[in-house]
Protein backbone atom coordinates (compact mmCIF):
# COMPACT_ATOMS: atom_id res chain seq x y z
CA UNK A 1 0.00 0.00 0.00
CA UNK A 2 0.91 3.30 -0.90
CA UNK A 3 1.70 6.08 1.76
CA UNK A 4 -2.15 7.22 2.38
CA UNK A 5 -3.17 10.28 3.89
CA UNK A 6 -3.37 9.39 7.44
CA UNK A 7 0.26 8.48 7.61
CA UNK A 8 1.30 11.86 6.22
CA UNK A 9 -0.77 14.03 8.29
CA UNK A 10 0.26 12.01 11.08
CA UNK A 11 3.70 12.68 10.05
CA UNK A 12 2.76 16.22 9.74
CA UNK A 13 0.94 16.37 13.60
CA UNK A 14 4.68 14.85 14.62
CA UNK A 15 7.12 17.97 12.49
CA UNK A 16 8.07 14.92 10.59
CA UNK A 17 7.52 16.80 7.06
CA UNK A 18 5.04 19.63 5.94
CA UNK A 19 2.45 20.39 4.66
CA UNK A 20 4.51 22.88 1.76
CA UNK A 21 6.60 19.99 0.93
CA UNK A 22 4.07 17.20 0.40
CA UNK A 23 2.72 19.93 -1.60
CA UNK A 24 5.92 20.19 -3.70
CA UNK A 25 6.15 16.52 -3.86
CA UNK A 26 2.15 16.64 -5.38
CA UNK A 27 2.66 19.15 -7.83
CA UNK A 28 5.58 17.34 -9.28
CA UNK A 29 3.82 14.37 -9.29
CA UNK A 30 0.96 16.33 -10.94
CA UNK A 31 3.35 17.89 -13.89
CA UNK A 32 4.96 14.44 -14.75
CA UNK A 33 4.49 12.72 -18.16
CA UNK A 34 2.19 9.80 -15.93
CA UNK A 35 -0.16 12.81 -15.57
CA UNK A 36 -0.28 14.15 -18.89
CA UNK A 37 -4.22 14.70 -19.78
CA UNK A 38 -4.95 14.13 -16.18
CA UNK A 39 -6.54 18.14 -15.59
CA UNK A 40 -8.23 20.11 -17.70
CA UNK A 41 -7.82 23.12 -15.65
CA UNK A 42 -4.98 22.91 -12.79
CA UNK A 43 -4.82 25.30 -9.43
CA UNK A 44 -1.47 24.63 -8.82
CA UNK A 45 0.44 28.32 -8.09
CA UNK A 46 -2.80 28.94 -5.66
CA UNK A 47 -2.33 25.48 -4.13
CA UNK A 48 1.12 25.82 -3.18
CA UNK A 49 0.64 29.31 -1.30
CA UNK A 50 -2.07 27.40 0.46
CA UNK A 51 -0.42 25.13 1.64
CA UNK A 52 1.59 27.82 3.74
CA UNK A 53 -1.36 28.78 5.46
CA UNK A 54 -2.86 25.17 6.12
CA UNK A 55 -3.95 24.02 9.57
CA UNK A 56 -1.96 20.66 10.04
CA UNK A 57 -4.49 19.46 12.63
CA UNK A 58 -7.62 19.75 9.95
CA UNK A 59 -8.54 16.46 8.68
CA UNK A 60 -7.14 16.61 4.94
CA UNK A 61 -4.03 18.98 6.88
CA UNK A 62 -3.38 20.78 3.59
CA UNK A 63 -2.65 18.03 1.39
CA UNK A 64 -3.63 17.61 -2.36
CA UNK A 65 -7.18 16.61 -3.68
CA UNK A 66 -8.19 16.79 -6.92
CA UNK A 67 -12.07 17.27 -8.34
CA UNK A 68 -13.59 15.60 -11.22
CA UNK A 69 -14.54 18.69 -13.82
CA UNK A 70 -18.36 18.31 -13.33
CA UNK A 71 -18.64 20.07 -10.50
CA UNK A 72 -18.75 23.47 -9.57
CA UNK A 73 -16.22 25.74 -7.98
CA UNK A 74 -16.27 29.02 -7.27
CA UNK A 75 -15.35 31.28 -9.78
CA UNK A 76 -14.93 28.85 -12.83
CA UNK A 77 -17.32 27.19 -15.68
CA UNK A 78 -18.13 23.66 -14.94
CA UNK A 79 -17.46 21.92 -18.37
CA UNK A 80 -18.21 18.48 -17.11
CA UNK A 81 -15.08 17.54 -19.67
CA UNK A 82 -16.70 19.04 -23.26
CA UNK A 83 -16.31 21.82 -25.13
CA UNK A 84 -19.85 22.67 -25.61
CA UNK A 85 -19.59 24.62 -22.16
CA UNK A 86 -16.32 25.68 -21.54
CA UNK A 87 -17.18 29.07 -21.50
CA UNK A 88 -20.69 28.59 -19.52
CA UNK A 89 -21.16 31.47 -16.74
CA UNK A 90 -18.90 30.45 -13.66
CA UNK A 91 -20.16 29.38 -10.71
CA UNK A 92 -20.97 31.33 -8.20
CA UNK A 93 -19.81 28.79 -5.20
CA UNK A 94 -18.39 25.73 -4.58
CA UNK A 95 -20.12 22.62 -4.74
CA UNK A 96 -21.01 21.32 -0.90
CA UNK A 97 -18.81 18.66 -1.88
CA UNK A 98 -15.85 20.69 -2.46
CA UNK A 99 -16.82 23.07 0.17
CA UNK A 100 -16.83 20.17 2.63
CA UNK A 101 -13.23 19.28 1.55
CA UNK A 102 -11.69 22.26 1.29
CA UNK A 103 -13.30 23.04 5.00
CA UNK A 104 -11.76 20.28 6.07
CA UNK A 105 -7.87 21.13 4.68
CA UNK A 106 -8.11 19.83 1.64
CA UNK A 107 -6.29 21.93 -0.98
CA UNK A 108 -7.60 22.14 -4.73
CA UNK A 109 -4.72 21.07 -7.22
CA UNK A 110 -6.92 21.15 -10.30
CA UNK A 111 -10.34 20.08 -12.14
CA UNK A 112 -9.66 16.34 -13.55
CA UNK A 113 -10.34 15.07 -17.52
CA UNK A 114 -13.69 12.60 -17.44
CA UNK A 115 -15.83 10.88 -20.18
CA UNK A 116 -17.55 14.20 -21.50
CA UNK A 117 -20.56 14.67 -19.17
CA UNK A 118 -19.90 11.14 -17.21
CA UNK A 119 -21.54 8.65 -19.80
CA UNK A 120 -19.06 6.09 -20.32
CA UNK A 121 -17.33 3.28 -17.92
CA UNK A 122 -14.45 3.82 -20.44
CA UNK A 123 -12.67 6.75 -20.38
CA UNK A 124 -11.74 8.26 -23.30
CA UNK A 125 -12.12 11.90 -24.16
CA UNK A 126 -11.92 13.04 -27.38
CA UNK A 127 -11.83 16.80 -26.37
CA UNK A 128 -8.71 16.92 -23.95
CA UNK A 129 -7.20 13.51 -24.71
CA UNK A 130 -7.40 10.15 -22.58
CA UNK A 131 -4.91 9.75 -19.81
CA UNK A 132 -2.91 6.38 -19.49
CA UNK A 133 -3.43 4.12 -16.79
CA UNK A 134 -1.34 4.48 -14.07
CA UNK A 135 -0.31 0.95 -13.79
CA UNK A 136 -0.52 -0.28 -17.56
CA UNK A 137 0.96 2.48 -20.00
CA UNK A 138 -0.94 2.85 -22.88
CA UNK A 139 -4.07 1.14 -21.41
CA UNK A 140 -7.55 2.53 -20.64
CA UNK A 141 -7.92 4.32 -17.23
CA UNK A 142 -11.60 3.87 -16.33
CA UNK A 143 -14.53 5.95 -16.40
CA UNK A 144 -15.74 8.38 -16.03
CA UNK A 145 -13.50 10.25 -13.37
CA UNK A 146 -10.83 9.23 -15.20
CA UNK A 147 -8.36 11.59 -14.23
CA UNK A 148 -9.22 11.95 -10.96
CA UNK A 149 -8.09 7.98 -10.39
CA UNK A 150 -5.17 9.06 -12.40
CA UNK A 151 -4.35 11.77 -10.15
CA UNK A 152 -4.21 9.68 -6.69
CA UNK A 153 -2.99 6.61 -8.35
CA UNK A 154 -0.27 8.27 -9.89
CA UNK A 155 0.26 10.56 -5.80
CA UNK A 156 -0.97 13.93 -7.35
CA UNK A 157 -4.05 14.08 -5.12
CA UNK A 158 -4.93 12.08 -1.79
CA UNK A 159 -8.43 12.30 -2.46
CA UNK A 160 -9.97 12.63 -5.98
CA UNK A 161 -13.53 13.48 -5.82
CA UNK A 162 -16.06 12.08 -8.30
CA UNK A 163 -19.29 10.54 -9.54
CA UNK A 164 -20.42 7.65 -9.75
CA UNK A 165 -23.60 6.72 -11.76
CA UNK A 166 -23.05 3.04 -13.10
CA UNK A 167 -19.26 2.66 -11.63
CA UNK A 168 -17.61 5.66 -12.41
CA UNK A 169 -15.48 5.97 -9.04
CA UNK A 170 -14.99 2.05 -8.89
CA UNK A 171 -14.05 1.23 -12.22
CA UNK A 172 -11.09 3.66 -12.78
CA UNK A 173 -10.02 2.63 -9.19
CA UNK A 174 -10.07 -1.36 -9.63
CA UNK A 175 -8.12 -0.50 -13.24
CA UNK A 176 -5.70 1.74 -11.75
CA UNK A 177 -5.08 -0.20 -8.46
CA UNK A 178 -6.59 2.02 -5.93
CA UNK A 179 -9.55 2.50 -3.73
CA UNK A 180 -13.13 3.56 -4.59
CA UNK A 181 -15.96 3.84 -2.66
CA UNK A 182 -19.84 4.42 -3.85
CA UNK A 183 -21.94 5.48 -0.85
CA UNK A 184 -25.30 5.39 -0.45
CA UNK A 185 -26.34 8.62 -2.95
CA UNK A 186 -28.34 9.91 -0.32
CA UNK A 187 -25.53 10.77 1.96
CA UNK A 188 -23.62 13.00 0.28
CA UNK A 189 -25.47 16.00 -1.93
CA UNK A 190 -25.46 15.94 -5.61
CA UNK A 191 -25.95 19.90 -5.90
CA UNK A 192 -23.41 21.64 -7.62
CA UNK A 193 -22.77 18.70 -9.49
CA UNK A 194 -23.68 18.54 -13.54
CA UNK A 195 -26.13 15.94 -13.81
CA UNK A 196 -26.28 12.22 -15.65
CA UNK A 197 -28.67 10.86 -13.87
CA UNK A 198 -30.37 12.48 -11.10
CA UNK A 199 -31.83 8.88 -9.36
CA UNK A 200 -28.13 7.06 -9.96
CA UNK A 201 -25.65 9.93 -9.77
CA UNK A 202 -23.25 9.45 -6.20
CA UNK A 203 -21.21 11.88 -5.26
CA UNK A 204 -18.04 9.91 -3.37
CA UNK A 205 -14.45 9.97 -3.91
CA UNK A 206 -11.44 7.10 -4.45
CA UNK A 207 -8.38 7.29 -2.71
CA UNK A 208 -5.07 4.99 -1.69
CA UNK A 209 -6.41 3.09 1.21
CA UNK A 210 -9.23 1.91 2.62
CA UNK A 211 -9.01 4.12 5.95
CA UNK A 212 -8.60 7.18 3.72
CA UNK A 213 -11.56 6.41 2.27
CA UNK A 214 -13.97 6.41 5.51
CA UNK A 215 -11.64 9.83 6.53
CA UNK A 216 -13.45 11.03 2.94
CA UNK A 217 -16.55 9.58 3.12
CA UNK A 218 -17.06 11.14 6.38
CA UNK A 219 -15.84 14.77 5.53
CA UNK A 220 -18.02 14.34 1.88
CA UNK A 221 -21.13 13.05 4.09
CA UNK A 222 -20.68 15.07 7.01
CA UNK A 223 -21.07 12.32 9.37
CA UNK A 224 -19.39 10.56 11.93
CA UNK A 225 -18.44 7.04 10.19
CA UNK A 226 -17.71 3.64 12.55
CA UNK A 227 -16.67 0.93 10.27
CA UNK A 228 -17.96 -2.27 11.68
CA UNK A 229 -15.36 -4.15 14.07
CA UNK A 230 -17.06 -7.82 13.84
CA UNK A 231 -14.17 -9.73 13.16
CA UNK A 232 -14.15 -11.86 9.91
CA UNK A 233 -15.45 -15.04 11.61
CA UNK A 234 -18.27 -13.81 12.40
CA UNK A 235 -18.67 -12.69 8.79
CA UNK A 236 -21.26 -13.75 6.54
CA UNK A 237 -20.58 -13.24 2.94
CA UNK A 238 -22.49 -14.46 -0.77
CA UNK A 239 -20.83 -14.94 -4.01
CA UNK A 240 -23.64 -14.81 -7.15
CA UNK A 241 -22.11 -16.71 -10.21
CA UNK A 242 -24.12 -15.43 -12.31
CA UNK A 243 -23.42 -12.31 -14.33
CA UNK A 244 -21.09 -11.21 -11.92
CA UNK A 245 -19.02 -13.79 -12.71
CA UNK A 246 -19.42 -14.07 -16.63
CA UNK A 247 -16.41 -13.38 -19.02
CA UNK A 248 -14.21 -12.75 -16.75
CA UNK A 249 -10.43 -12.76 -18.15
CA UNK A 250 -7.81 -15.25 -16.40
CA UNK A 251 -6.13 -12.56 -14.76
CA UNK A 252 -9.31 -11.28 -12.99
CA UNK A 253 -10.39 -14.70 -11.99
CA UNK A 254 -7.36 -15.86 -10.19
CA UNK A 255 -7.22 -12.58 -8.35
CA UNK A 256 -10.61 -12.78 -7.54
CA UNK A 257 -10.74 -16.67 -6.16
CA UNK A 258 -7.18 -15.74 -4.33
CA UNK A 259 -8.83 -12.97 -2.33
CA UNK A 260 -11.91 -15.38 -1.50
CA UNK A 261 -9.20 -18.06 -0.78
CA UNK A 262 -7.55 -16.03 2.14
CA UNK A 263 -10.93 -14.91 3.35
CA UNK A 264 -11.91 -18.36 3.90
CA UNK A 265 -8.50 -18.95 5.87
CA UNK A 266 -9.39 -16.45 8.02
CA UNK A 267 -12.82 -17.99 9.04
CA UNK A 268 -15.01 -15.98 6.68
CA UNK A 269 -18.11 -17.71 5.69
CA UNK A 270 -18.83 -17.57 2.03
CA UNK A 271 -21.79 -18.81 0.76
CA UNK A 272 -22.49 -19.23 -3.31
CA UNK A 273 -26.31 -17.97 -4.00
CA UNK A 274 -28.64 -17.36 -6.68
CA UNK A 275 -30.19 -13.89 -7.27
CA UNK A 276 -33.06 -14.27 -9.78
CA UNK A 277 -33.57 -10.48 -9.39
CA UNK A 278 -30.58 -9.80 -11.57
CA UNK A 279 -32.64 -11.67 -14.63
CA UNK A 280 -34.77 -9.27 -14.47
CA UNK A 281 -32.39 -6.12 -14.97
CA UNK A 282 -33.11 -6.50 -19.34
CA UNK A 283 -36.43 -6.20 -18.91
CA UNK A 284 -37.00 -3.07 -16.12
CA UNK A 285 -34.07 -1.22 -18.41
CA UNK A 286 -35.97 -2.01 -21.73
CA UNK A 287 -37.03 1.26 -22.59
CA UNK A 288 -33.25 2.80 -22.06
CA UNK A 289 -32.94 3.28 -18.28
CA UNK A 290 -32.50 6.32 -16.09
CA UNK A 291 -29.53 7.37 -17.51
CA UNK A 292 -30.56 8.07 -20.98
CA UNK A 293 -33.94 9.59 -19.97
CA UNK A 294 -32.93 12.03 -17.41
CA UNK A 295 -29.54 12.93 -19.49
CA UNK A 296 -31.92 13.56 -22.74
CA UNK A 297 -33.99 15.99 -20.44
CA UNK A 298 -31.03 17.86 -19.36
CA UNK A 299 -29.24 18.12 -22.72
CA UNK A 300 -32.46 18.39 -25.18
CA UNK A 301 -31.55 22.26 -25.91
CA UNK A 302 -28.16 22.17 -25.67
CA UNK A 303 -27.94 19.07 -28.40
CA UNK A 304 -30.08 21.05 -30.37
CA UNK A 305 -27.67 24.23 -30.48
CA UNK A 306 -24.22 22.50 -30.22
CA UNK A 307 -24.70 18.59 -31.71
CA UNK A 308 -21.55 18.65 -33.51
CA UNK A 309 -19.41 20.17 -30.53
CA UNK A 310 -20.53 16.63 -28.31
CA UNK A 311 -18.21 13.26 -28.40
CA UNK A 312 -20.45 11.52 -31.02
CA UNK A 313 -20.62 8.29 -28.25
CA UNK A 314 -21.56 10.39 -25.64
CA UNK A 315 -24.78 12.06 -28.14
CA UNK A 316 -25.83 8.95 -29.29
CA UNK A 317 -26.39 7.54 -26.04
CA UNK A 318 -27.86 10.85 -24.63
CA UNK A 319 -30.47 11.16 -27.78
CA UNK A 320 -32.10 7.35 -27.05
CA UNK A 321 -33.67 9.07 -24.22
CA UNK A 322 -35.83 10.68 -26.09
CA UNK A 323 -37.98 7.96 -26.91
CA UNK A 324 -39.09 7.32 -23.67
CA UNK A 325 -42.41 8.44 -22.95
CA UNK A 326 -43.61 9.02 -19.34
CA UNK A 327 -45.65 6.24 -18.63
CA UNK A 328 -43.05 4.04 -19.55
CA UNK A 329 -40.88 6.62 -17.09
CA UNK A 330 -43.06 5.87 -14.49
CA UNK A 331 -43.48 2.08 -14.90
CA UNK A 332 -39.32 1.97 -15.05
CA UNK A 333 -39.98 3.99 -11.32
CA UNK A 334 -42.16 1.35 -9.97
CA UNK A 335 -40.10 -1.38 -11.25
CA UNK A 336 -36.71 -0.04 -9.60
CA UNK A 337 -38.53 -0.08 -6.17
CA UNK A 338 -40.17 -3.48 -6.50
CA UNK A 339 -37.14 -4.92 -7.72
CA UNK A 340 -34.93 -3.26 -4.58
CA UNK A 341 -37.51 -4.57 -2.28
CA UNK A 342 -36.67 -8.03 -3.72
CA UNK A 343 -32.71 -8.51 -4.09
CA UNK A 344 -32.77 -6.75 -0.50
CA UNK A 345 -34.67 -9.99 0.95
CA UNK A 346 -32.45 -12.20 -1.12
CA UNK A 347 -29.64 -10.21 0.79
CA UNK A 348 -30.86 -10.60 4.27
CA UNK A 349 -28.82 -11.80 6.51
CA UNK A 350 -25.51 -11.49 4.44
CA UNK A 351 -23.05 -8.84 5.52
CA UNK A 352 -22.03 -8.22 2.05
CA UNK A 353 -21.54 -9.81 -1.41
CA UNK A 354 -18.49 -10.42 -3.09
CA UNK A 355 -17.54 -9.93 -6.17
CA UNK A 356 -14.98 -8.70 -9.04
CA UNK A 357 -15.71 -4.44 -9.35
CA UNK A 358 -15.46 -5.58 -13.37
CA UNK A 359 -14.76 -8.50 -15.59
CA UNK A 360 -11.60 -7.68 -17.80
CA UNK A 361 -8.19 -6.05 -17.07
CA UNK A 362 -7.42 -2.16 -18.57
CA UNK A 363 -6.93 -2.80 -22.08
CA UNK A 364 -5.31 -0.86 -24.65
CA UNK A 365 -6.39 2.52 -25.37
CA UNK A 366 -5.50 2.13 -29.20
CA UNK A 367 -8.44 -0.58 -29.43
CA UNK A 368 -10.93 1.75 -28.29
CA UNK A 369 -10.21 5.39 -29.45
CA UNK A 370 -12.26 7.30 -31.03
CA UNK A 371 -13.12 6.26 -34.54
CA UNK A 372 -16.09 5.03 -36.13
CA UNK A 373 -13.99 1.61 -36.80
CA UNK A 374 -13.38 1.09 -33.07
CA UNK A 375 -17.42 1.89 -31.82
CA UNK A 376 -18.06 -1.75 -31.74
CA UNK A 377 -15.43 -2.48 -29.99
CA UNK A 378 -16.06 0.65 -27.40
CA UNK A 379 -19.05 -0.07 -26.90
CA UNK A 380 -18.71 -3.64 -25.82
CA UNK A 381 -15.84 -2.60 -23.29
CA UNK A 382 -18.01 -0.27 -21.74
CA UNK A 383 -20.98 -2.67 -21.30
CA UNK A 384 -18.31 -4.85 -19.87
CA UNK A 385 -16.83 -2.41 -17.49
CA UNK A 386 -19.85 -1.37 -16.44
CA UNK A 387 -22.17 -4.45 -16.12
CA UNK A 388 -20.60 -5.45 -12.28
CA UNK A 389 -21.45 -2.03 -10.41
CA UNK A 390 -23.74 -0.82 -12.30
CA UNK A 391 -26.11 -2.66 -10.18
CA UNK A 392 -25.20 -1.27 -7.17
CA UNK A 393 -26.56 2.20 -8.67
CA UNK A 394 -29.69 0.27 -9.48
CA UNK A 395 -30.17 -0.94 -5.99
CA UNK A 396 -29.39 2.16 -4.58
CA UNK A 397 -26.59 0.86 -2.51
CA UNK A 398 -23.30 1.59 -1.51
CA UNK A 399 -20.01 -0.59 -2.80
CA UNK A 400 -15.96 -0.83 -2.27
CA UNK A 401 -13.72 -1.71 -4.76
CA UNK A 402 -9.91 -2.29 -3.65
CA UNK A 403 -7.23 -3.87 -5.44
CA UNK A 404 -6.91 -7.73 -5.37
CA UNK A 405 -4.17 -8.64 -7.11
CA UNK A 406 -0.69 -9.90 -5.96
CA UNK A 407 2.32 -7.88 -6.38
CA UNK A 408 3.49 -7.80 -9.65
CA UNK A 409 -0.01 -8.26 -11.72
CA UNK A 410 -1.89 -6.17 -13.43
CA UNK A 411 -4.51 -3.96 -11.19
CA UNK A 412 -7.98 -5.98 -10.12
CA UNK A 413 -10.67 -4.92 -7.95
CA UNK A 414 -12.73 -6.93 -5.23
CA UNK A 415 -16.12 -5.37 -4.92
CA UNK A 416 -17.92 -5.04 -1.85
CA UNK A 417 -21.43 -4.28 -2.01
CA UNK A 418 -24.73 -4.30 0.05
CA UNK A 419 -28.20 -2.01 -0.27
CA UNK A 420 -28.72 1.13 1.01
CA UNK A 421 -27.39 2.57 3.99
CA UNK A 422 -24.33 -0.65 4.89
CA UNK A 423 -22.13 2.00 4.74
CA UNK A 424 -20.08 1.67 7.50
CA UNK A 425 -20.32 -1.98 7.63
CA UNK A 426 -18.96 -2.04 4.13
CA UNK A 427 -15.81 -0.08 5.21
CA UNK A 428 -15.63 -2.00 8.12
CA UNK A 429 -15.30 -5.10 6.08
CA UNK A 430 -13.12 -3.50 3.64
CA UNK A 431 -10.62 -2.38 6.40
CA UNK A 432 -10.28 -5.88 7.73
CA UNK A 433 -10.20 -7.44 4.11
CA UNK A 434 -7.70 -4.59 2.93
CA UNK A 435 -4.91 -5.70 5.85
CA UNK A 436 -5.71 -9.51 4.92
CA UNK A 437 -4.93 -9.03 1.39
CA UNK A 438 -1.90 -7.15 2.32
CA UNK A 439 -0.65 -9.61 4.41
CA UNK A 440 -1.65 -12.60 1.77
Amino acid sequence: MQEDLLQIRADILAGRRSARTEMERSLAAARSPACAHVFTRTMFDEALAESEASRPNSPLAGLAVSTKDLFDIAGQPSPAGSVVLSHAPAAKADAPAVARLRAAGGILIGRTNMTEFAFSGVGINPHHGTPSNAALAGAVPGGSSSGAAISVATRAAFIGLGSDTGGSIRIPAALNGIVGFKNTARLVPTEGALPLSTTLDTVCAMTRSVRDAVVAHGILSARSVAPSARPLPERRFAVVKELFQDALEPAVSRAFERALSSLRDAGARIEEISLPPLADLPAINATGGFSAAESYAWHRQLLERSAAGYDPRVAQRIVKGADMRAFEYLDLVKARAEWIARMEAALAGFDAVLSPTVPVIAPPIARVAPGAERDEAFFRLNGLLLRNPSVVNMLDGCALSLPCQAAGEAPAGLMLWHGALHDDDILGIGLQVEALLKDA
